[in-house]
């Protein structure tokens, strides 16, 4: 009598155990989630790599090319971005929660290469000779106006330039400072147009060996931040022509969370539903471990990092259905071993012992089948496949190891015997009876 109420006493008090962890942290859990731009609504565009006429685009360029982005997308702020490398050519950028999409395309797409110039178009100086992290917006201390504040590798170099300048007579002293100086454009034309290519062309009329040089003209201050980052995050080693793109306001985002949320929780009620309905008392455990299942993908996923897109929630939702599966394997098997005149615990042992083999070859192929989607697909088949290899494997804790605990407890408490009834099975069915 007293290792059967301690069995009971231990099933409830597990069960108490979970249900007052999932409700304590349940929404610190869904917080921790990191949605895809589909659900929070963000930017996505796709580049395909440009190399310069003549040279071949090597692994090291695309490379290159993705951690400079990745430094851009710091400047924007954006905290869960998603870079890819796609095929030979191309890099697929995800910005979850950008609201300035015309600023991302900018700040992305622009090459950021510093150049100065002489009124030739003959280049002085490149980005390549500024400190890391040697650009600044800050004010001009006599009248305050926004500028660019650079600090160069060498002082001396930029003395020899300006030494050089100086001895020029105007305009011929003027140093032409350019951001993406393209072929074809000339400082000449340039110089006749209201709005010039180049950032700013001062006249230089004396040694300056120093490596402290700032930028000036009619910038405001959103101008100068812009520069200043995006000269911090470096220059692209290639050109970028944008592919595709696709936006996805924050509104529309939230629409389709909440909507594909409350599908979720139909589907997933429906399933309980019908657990209940056809394998009763068996149908409470698989309620019990599959409200646990969907708890722990959730917390595996955040562990991992993981982006949840509109396809991982539908592979959530199909993991449910894998995780019910193996419940049903183990269910179906007991009823058998019942319905041949065995006792409950034998049912049970027998049971759960023939169907592990079925729902390991079961989950293994699916398993595969994920893992070849995660390795050629991109974007939301990738999220898909993350989502349901985390699904399948939380299962064998749950459905698997997670169920036999629970109806294990009971069954060995012999509180179940001869109570066919209780595991969907009728007393006419049963050989022997």
């Amino acid at each position: 009598m007293g290792k059967k109420w301690l069995r009971i006493g231990t099933f409830f008090a597990i069960v108490i155990a979970l249900g007052v962890l999932i409700f304590q942290t349940a929404e610190d859990v869904a917080s921790d989630t990191n949605l895809g731009l589909d659900l929070q609504g963000g930017f996505e565009v796709l580049y395909q790599l440009q190399p310069e006429d003549g040279e071949e685009l090597t692994d090291d360029d695309i490379q290159s090319t993705a951690t400079a982005l990745n430094q851009r997308v710091n400047v924007l702020g954006v905290s869960e971005p998603a870079i890819s490398v796609e095929g030979e050519d191309r890099i697929r950028v995800q910005l979850p929660g950008v609201e300035d999409q015309q600023e991302a395309r900018a700040t992305l797409g622009t090459e950021a290469e510093l150049t100065f110039r002489d009124v030739d178009d003959n280049v002085l100086l490149t980005g390549e000779d500024l400190q890391q992290g040697g650009a600044q917006a800050t004010f001009d201390p006599d009248d305050n106006s926004p500028i660019v504040a650079l600090t160069l590798q060498d002082g001396d170099k930029f003395g020899d330039i300006t030494a050089e300048l100086s001895q020029q007579t105007p305009p011929e002293n003027l140093l032409v400072i350019w951001l993406d100086f393209e072929e074809g454009m000339s400082f000449a034309e340039e110089a006749q147009s209201e709005d010039p290519a180049y950032l700013s062309a001062p006249q230089v009329t004396q040694t300056l060996r120093q490596p402290e040089v700032v930028i000036t003209g009619s910038f405001t201050l959103e101008e100068t931040e812009f520069i200043a980052d995006i000269l911090n995050a470096g220059a692209l080693p290639v050109s970028l022509e944008e592919v595709y793109s696709n936006a996805v306001g924050a509104s529309l985002g939230e629409q389709a969370l909440e909507q594909t949320l409350i599908a979720g929780m139909i589907g997933v009620a429906l399933v309980f539903i019908y657990m209940l309905a056809y394998y009763r008392f068996m149908g409470v455990i698989a309620t019990i471990t599959l409200s646990v299942y969907i708890y722990l993908v959730m917390i595996f996923f955040n562990a991992i990092q993981g982006v949840l897109t509109l396809p991982g929630i539908a592979a959530l939702i199909l993991g449910v259905g894998m995780a019910v599966d193996a419940n049903i394997l183990t269910y179906e098997r007991i009823k058998e071993e019942l319905k041949d005149g065995k006792s409950v615990k034998s049912a049970y042992k027998a049971g759960s012992r023939r169907a592990l083999g079925t729902i390991i070859d079961a989950n293994i192929t699916t398993i595969i089948a994920a893992a070849v989607m995660f390795y050629f697909g991109t974007s939301a088949v990738q999220g898909f496949a993350v989502m349901l290899i985390t699904s399948i494997l939380t299962s064998f804790i749950t459905a698997v190891w997670g169920s036999r605990v629970l109806l294990g407890l009971w069954v060995n408490s012999r509180t179940l015997n001869r109570k066919y009834w209780l595991f969907g099975v009728k007393g006419r069915d049963v050989r022997g009876l």
